[in-house]
């Protein structure tokens, strides 16, 4: 890994922002933009659109690997589905809820529901409204 700089020159702010890192393979140079806001803390974030029809995406962050459970509850507390349930390294992410394959959203009734982050010992829970 190689990090480019403008040779006799200072840095300013602006730029060591825009600054991107050199990964070398192969001997071919491409680019990839730093990461300057890194993970420091869990986050299960308010889902887009709410109120949603026919879709709505979940998003989230962890600054860890571990298994990762993301669920569905109807507002007496009833399991309706399963989105995420599989070890992720750190990271951010997004997931369409409910997707296209599963029918859900023709069968699932107007109404308010829950989504549930689980990662560890970490547990956060968000309202979400259906309206067809």
């Amino acid at each position: 890994v190689a990090f480019v700089y403008k040779a006799g020159n200072t840095l300013n702010t602006s730029e060591i922002q825009q600054a991107e890192k050199w990964m070398l393979s192969d001997s071919t140079a491409t680019s990839t933009p730093i990461d300057f806001n890194p993970i420091t803390e869990f986050e299960l974030y308010q889902n887009y659109p709410n109120p949603f029809n026919p879709t709505t995406k979940i998003s989230w962050q962890s600054p860890i690997g571990g298994w990762q459970t993301i669920k569905i509850y109807d507002v007496l507390g009833n399991e309706i589905a399963t989105l995420v349930d599989e070890f992720r390294e750190a990271g951010r992410y997004e997931i369409e809820f409910p997707n296209g394959e599963s029918g859900l959203a023709l069968s699932l009734p107007s109404g308010v529901y829950f989504y549930q982050l689980r990662i560890g010992n970490f547990i956060s829970t968000r309202k979400m409204q259906f309206i067809k």
